[in-house]
């Protein structure tokens, strides 16, 4: 059976009702860098582009959204670095382990501005949102994955109950579009 990720191989848990968050902590085995996140996450999901971190050996990452004003470094602050300041998404990664430790979008124009990209995975904390879908499937093949695994690779992901979208899922992808129809002007703000 492929591997995709160890925090979705086997399956998950569904979340904990009432769970209100946790604290994110990098792979550094000392003076780690830990962030708090103070609500449960949404829309998580294994996310195969070749901008999010995943752990050794892992086809996807696994990647969730949270409200960027519950996000708070509470250690090692000064080990966080920009992975691509060019990029939509400011990945903030460890400088020791190279461990993505929250994605920021600094951009008040784009349609996900105010929300944070976590990896869940990060907690020991249990009880955070399950993934509900696969994104960017395809975008694995850019990552060296051979592209005669892809029929294994969204097999393995439809057993696991991920759709998998070569895109976001479809209500984020209305979200995307409703944001730019009002910044048009096509519909009303």
């Amino acid at each position: 059976m492929i591997k995709l990720h160890p925090a979705i191989d086997n399956g998950f848990p569904p979340a904990k009702p009432g769970f209100t968050g946790g604290t994110l902590k990098c792979h550094c085995a000392s003076d780690p860098v830990t962030v708090e996140v103070g609500s449960q996450t949404a829309h998580n999901h294994a996310c195969g582009c070749t901008k999010c971190w995943k752990p050794a050996g892992a086809i996807f990452s696994q990647i969730a959204v949270v409200d960027r004003n519950s996000v708070k470094v509470t250690s090692g602050e000064d080990k966080l670095q920009v992975v691509d300041p060019n990029a939509a998404i400011q990945r903030h990664a460890c400088k020791d382990c190279g461990v993505h430790m929250f994605g920021r979008i600094e951009n008040t124009g784009h349609p996900f501005y105010g929300l944070d990209f976590v990896h869940t995975e990060l907690s020991d904390d249990e009880g955070w949102s399950p993934p509900e879908f696969a994104a960017f499937v395809s975008s694995v093949i850019e990552s060296g994955v051979s592209p005669d695994k892809m029929p294994e690779i969204r097999q393995r992901l439809e057993e696991l109950g991920l759709h998998p979208y070569d895109s976001l899922s479809p209500p984020l992808m209305d979200a995307i579009a409703t944001h730019v129809a009002k910044q048009s002007g096509v519909l009303a703000a």
